[in-house]
């Protein structure tokens, strides 16, 4: 069976107002401008999840240095399409693409995520309420 969405890192296809409306109302983004979002977007390695007819479902960013370390930023699902597991299919595309698999250390913040990017191998880090990680870096 054919699935009903595709994932893409072309920038090209994102819906940058629909994204920006989106984190514009979330805890995290408040009040951030479509100026703001396009230039997010210009300097991160970003993901577009959208159906067939090329609708966005999602997106999220990743500000990385494409080595070391990559901090997992804005991801989204809108809100027509949450509850239907596309968070987690393009959370699993990001962890299995070839620049971001091979990175030491992966960061993120979130509010209210845990139990989801626990499935995926990310720790809180000590007593903080928002951040959590993935270290692979192996200290000798």
């Amino acid at each position: 069976m054919k699935p009903n969405y595709f994932i893409s890192k072309d920038k090209s296809l994102l819906n940058v107002e629909a994204i920006q409306e989106f984190i514009a109302n979330s805890y995290w983004g408040k009040n951030r401008t479509i100026e703001d979002v396009k230039t997010t977007i210009e300097h991160s390695y970003c993901f577009g999840i959208y159906t067939t007819d090329n609708e966005q479902i999602g997106f999220a960013r990743v500000v990385t240095d494409y080595i070391y370390f990559g901090y997992f930023m804005d991801v989204i699902i809108l809100d027509k399409f949450q509850g239907q597991g596309y968070g987690k299919k393009l959370v699993a595309f990001m962890l299995e693409d070839p620049i971001i698999k091979n990175l030491k250390t992966l960061a993120l913040k979130t509010k209210d995520a845990h139990k989801m990017y626990e499935r995926y191998g990310f720790n809180k880090i000590g007593d903080s309420a928002l951040w959590m990680s993935v270290d692979k870096q192996i200290l000798e």
